[in-house]
Order: structure tokens, then sequence, then C-alpha cells
């Protein structure tokens, strides 16, 4: 998507870096998530509550909530 919008191309290397920077954001943020709401090893959960602490906290930014 990244490359789309900015009308971009790039090499297989900097894709392969990408993915795998995201991949591991997700599994970090599943991760620490879920051992701070008390369900360690727990990725469903961790990944539930993540996103919607993510959307929120994207609520609470624009006043709906």
């Amino acid at each position: 998507m990244a490359q789309n919008h900015a009308r971009t191309s790039w090499a297989a290397q900097r894709v392969e870096e990408e993915l795998t920077r995201i991949m591991n954001d997700i599994h970090r943020t599943c991760h620490e998530t879920a051992e701070r709401y008390g369900t360690p090893g727990d990725y469903v959960t961790g990944a539930n509550i993540a996103g919607f602490e993510r959307v929120a906290d994207a609520m609470s930014a624009q006043g709906v909530i």
C-alpha cells in the first residue's frame, strides 16, 4: 500500500524488511497487551484488546468519546 500510495517501487529486500518490521510490531503488541491484561501467551486476546484500544484512542482523539 505504501508503494502504491507513493507511486514508487521497492526492491524485494526492502519489501521483506518492511514486512519483517510490521510482523515484529504486531507480535510485540499482541504479546505485551495479552500480558498486560492477565492472559500471557493468548495472542487472540492480545490482538482483540490492542485493536479495541486503538479504536478507542482514535475516537477519543477525535472527540467522539
